[in-house]
């Protein structure tokens, strides 16, 4: 199974910017999807964005036009560009890995708090 770790968390002001990474331990170039996750404290884990193979994306609709969601297969690297921050937008932050039915992989998660 591959092995996915993110980076790029931390704490923030309110209308920052993070840029998260999820780089993978193998080729990404013919994965079908990929994407990022979140979850806050006592809440369930939920869609932030997917990339797909073709490069076409998806977003929830809480961070349409702040987030943005990027694959650099040469570097099997996954990115989430997040502006405009919110409180809450506070979670721990998931990359996932879509490779086939039934083969889905997890990173550790990195923490985001948006708190003045």
């Amino acid at each position: 199974q591959v092995q996915l770790v993110e980076s790029g968390g931390g704490l923030v002001q309110p209308g920052g910017s993070l840029r998260l990474s999820c780089a993978a331990s193998r080729s990404i170039f013919s994965v079908p999807t990929m994407g990022w996750y979140r979850q806050a404290p006592g809440e369930q884990r939920t869609l932030v964005a997917l990339i797909f193979s073709r490069g076409t994306t998806t977003y929830a609709d809480s961070v349409k036009g702040r987030f943005t969601i990027s694959r650099d297969n040469a570097k099997n690297t996954v990115y989430l560009q997040m502006n405009s921050l919110k409180p809450e937008d506070t979670a721990v932050y998931y990359c996932y890995l879509h490779a086939a039915l039934g083969d889905n992989s997890w990173g550790q998660g990195t923490q985001v708090t948006v708190s003045s």
